[in-house]
């Protein structure tokens, strides 16, 4: 009687690679679950008690119904955005069966997903990683609900796009990083590192093309587009900067200043907070010079300095700035995911610095940001800890930038050898 054989077929497992990009797809879904629930639950105490939500509600939907009229918000004193800013708060009309509130964070999701999709297309090509999505995945939601109620996702997404299509069109890079500087100014840092020569010159002028038509569109479709410089120049020094964290300290020790809500932020008012202000815009300009002494002495480029170059310098000028909003770590942690995706960065260990830095963000705001304000001991523990690791990654970040770009030492060529050292085999005729 013959026998029958049963082939069982084997069971083949997916592509490690497709393996993490389900992964990858899983953890977002997930996490982005999980912010969501705690915008809805935004009136708990601990989450802010309604103050998180309550930006995109009352102050967005405000600016909204006078945008929609042509007009920039002139005599608001909170209005302190470049004009770019219009067109993404008037971004939610675009979806008319929601509410304001809702299409807003629809959109901010969206372009939350966007970005991961950017660093996992890049992540893909060859001699890339997929650690820089894996880090935007996981290192966003450690900001709680706070980056779904802000626009700062929008214009890091201009700013990480502008990066990553740098290698393909330095033309791209630098509309994309013009229009991310029209809506907050500080995408146009990302440009500071480019490759000398054509590369820049290229970048440089799409990105001034690109700024002035927009202008131009936005000067016809809006007037007083330039309002908001009167409320920037008057603004203070707020409570989170290091600026308000020396102050806050100063409080403890018996300074007579206060808090005070102005400017739309919590600023201190009293005996030298102008002096501090002005420390401030000093270092800013120290700072500057730092990365134009960098860019004079850089010899050496790879794939990744235009995007460490990047992350150190909004790095810099965010630690020397007198405002140091909670989701300003919304931008370094798209910059340092930018970073992540080239195995030749230099900015590793500044990534696990600001992922730390952020952790400590959401302990500050919304958790403990009463603590912050009436400058406790507890609350300056708090903001000397994340100001501190925000130092640490700003300097680590200069250092290893300037390392890895200095020219290799080139080693001396030995002197040519004597006829008479010279092996005898080398010196006969044949």
């Amino acid at each position: 009687m013959a026998s029958v054989r049963l082939t069982i077929p084997a069971v083949t497992r997916p592509p490690t690679k497709n393996r993490h990009l389900l992964t990858l797809a899983v953890g977002w879904a997930v996490s982005r679950a999980l912010m969501l629930w705690l915008l809805v639950h935004d009136d708990f105490p601990l989450l802010g008690g309604g103050g998180v939500a309550r930006e995109v509600q009352r102050l967005y939907f405000r600016w909204y119904g006078v945008l929609t009229q042509g007009a920039f918000p002139v005599d608001d004193k909170l209005w302190q955005y470049p004009p770019g800013a219009g067109p993404v708060l008037l971004s939610p009309a675009l979806l008319p069966p929601l509410t304001y509130f809702e299409a807003f964070v629809a959109l901010t999701l969206a372009t939350d997903a966007l970005i991961l999709i950017a660093l996992t297309r890049a992540g893909r090509r060859p001699g890339r990683s997929l650690r820089g999505a894996a880090y935007w995945t996981a290192g966003l939601p450690l900001l709680l609900q706070v980056p779904l109620a802000r626009y700062d996702v929008q214009v890091t997404a201009l700013a990480v796009i502008s990066l990553l299509t740098l290698s393909r069109s330095p033309r791209a890079c630098g509309a994309f990083a013009a229009l991310g500087a029209l809506v907050k100014v500080w995408p146009a840092l990302v440009l500071v590192g480019l490759p000398r020569g054509r590369t820049t010159r290229s970048a440089w002028t799409s990105a001034t093309v690109t700024a002035t038509a927009a202008l131009a569109v936005l000067a016809v479709a809006f007037s007083d587009p330039f309002s908001f410089l009167r409320q920037q120049g008057g603004r203070g020094v707020q409570i989170e900067s290091f600026g308000g964290t020396a102050l806050a300290l100063a409080t403890r020790a018996g300074w007579e200043g206060r808090v005070r809500y102005q400017y739309g932020a919590m600023e201190f008012v009293g005996p030298y907070v102008s002096s501090v202000a002005a420390l401030s815009l000093g270092l800013t300009v120290v700072a500057f010079g730092l990365l134009l002494l960098w860019r004079v002495r850089a010899r050496h480029w790879t794939e990744a300095t235009p995007f460490d170059a990047a992350l150190t310098a909004v790095l810099l000028f965010t630690i020397t700035s007198r405002v140091i909003s909670p989701q300003y770590m919304v931008w370094l942690l798209g910059l340092a995911a930018v970073c992540l995706t080239s195995r030749h960065t230099s900015q590793r260990p500044v990534a696990w610095l600001l992922l730390a830095a952020t952790a400590v963000t959401s302990v500050d705001y919304p958790a403990m940001y009463a603590e912050v304000i009436g400058c406790t001991w507890t609350g300056v523990a708090v903001m000397v800890v994340r100001n501190g690791l925000l130092a640490a990654a700003a300097i680590t970040s200069f250092v290893r930038l300037w390392r890895a770009t200095r020219p290799a030492a080139i080693p001396h060529p030995s002197p040519p050898a004597s006829v008479a050292s010279l092996p005898e085999r080398e010196l006969s005729v044949p």
